[in-house]
């Protein structure tokens, strides 16, 4: 089959064995092997380009797609996207209900485990959650990162009477508005670019321009730091309240500086985010929540190199990888 393949810094269509049931890598769980439709591309999946992780193998880990085999019949020619993290399920860290942690766990496309921008992937039936009929293909592409937003809510209790600043109108931060903009909080996002801050309005968030270094309003209590940069934190310190959450949600290849003497004095609180509820999220997008604005472009996948290419463009939105055209 093909896929996209990140080999030592170089990304690049090959030839390569479909994945089958026998291929554990670690869990011993049930698995199921997905015929990937659709996949998106994460800036997680650019960073990795850069040498964040030293990952090597098939990139991707937004998808939908339909279960072509499984060790449980019942799921076969489900819709389905799917949890990129596989636990072992039988550690401490698994034991105590935190899966996303467990310290010998792969992740889909990032860590020891072959992604999605191929045309079939495997991955734990525990891990697969079916998309709800009315909901296409180009909005359930968008449930990790979804869910990646909305893992912001089960971390930190946020109403209607918080003023919270979402830092960064890139993919992640705009998906980040769009599950807060279900609280009811006062919402502001952040950004440089006139065509992504119109997204953010168009859920009801107001928008703030950020044009270089200069003073800005402070006082949010509240601060999700989605800038994708490495000074972004030194920037949410800016902006946060003394007392109040900085949830920091940007990954990068490069160290990042701050001064971390200002958490102490101002009694910050730092709140690391990574992944998400995925029921959550799909039970919002069956509601009617809408990422499909962000789409920029889509690519075959056997133009995966043009899509990671366009992808890196300064400015550019999701890019969309067809892997059955």
């Amino acid at each position: 089959m093909q896929a996209l393949r990140l080999v030592d810094g170089l990304v690049s269509l090959a030839e390569i064995r479909p994945p089958t049931l026998d291929d554990r890598v670690m869990e011993k769980r049930p698995a199921a092997i997905v015929r990937v439709t659709t996949a998106g591309v994460c800036n997680t999946d650019l960073e990795l380009v850069r040498g964040y992780m030293d990952f090597n193998g098939t990139l991707g880990h937004e998808f939908v797609g339909v279960v072509e085999a499984a060790d449980d019949p019942a799921w076969i020619g489900r819709r389905v996207c799917g949890d990129i993290n596989a636990a072992c399920t039988s550690c401490a860290v698994c034991e105590a209900g935190r899966p996303h942690h467990c310290p010998v766990r792969s992740v889909l496309g990032i860590m020891n485990h072959d992604g999605a921008f191929a045309e079939r992937l495997r991955l734990p039936i525990a891990n697969l959650y079916e998309v709800p009929e009315h909901v296409t293909d180009d909005a359930a592409v968008f449930t990790e990162p979804l869910a990646a937003g909305f893992e912001i809510l089960e971390q930190v209790a946020i109403g209607s009477s918080d003023r919270v600043l979402v830092m960064g109108d890139g993919k992640l931060g705009l998906l980040c508005g769009l599950a807060l903009s279900t609280s009811g909080c006062a919402l502001t996002v952040s950004g440089k670019h006139d065509h992504k801050l119109a997204i953010a309005k168009g859920y009801g968030a107001t928008t703030e321009r950020v044009d270089g270094l200069r003073d800005l309003p402070g006082g949010f209590d509240v601060v999700i730091e989605a800038t994708g940069r490495a000074e972004g934190l030194a920037g949410a310190l800016d902006r946060v309240r003394p007392g109040g959450t900085i949830v920091l949600k940007t990954t990068v290849a490069e160290p990042r500086g701050v001064d971390t003497n200002r958490l102490v004095i101002d009694e910050i609180t730092i709140v690391g985010s990574r992944c998400g509820p995925f029921a959550r999220a799909l039970t919002a997008l069956g509601d009617g929540l809408d990422p499909r604005p962000l789409i920029l472009e889509r690519f075959p996948l056997s133009r995966g190199v043009d899509a990671i290419a366009k992808a890196s463009e300064r400015g550019a939105l999701k890019v969309l990888i067809d892997v059955q055209k």
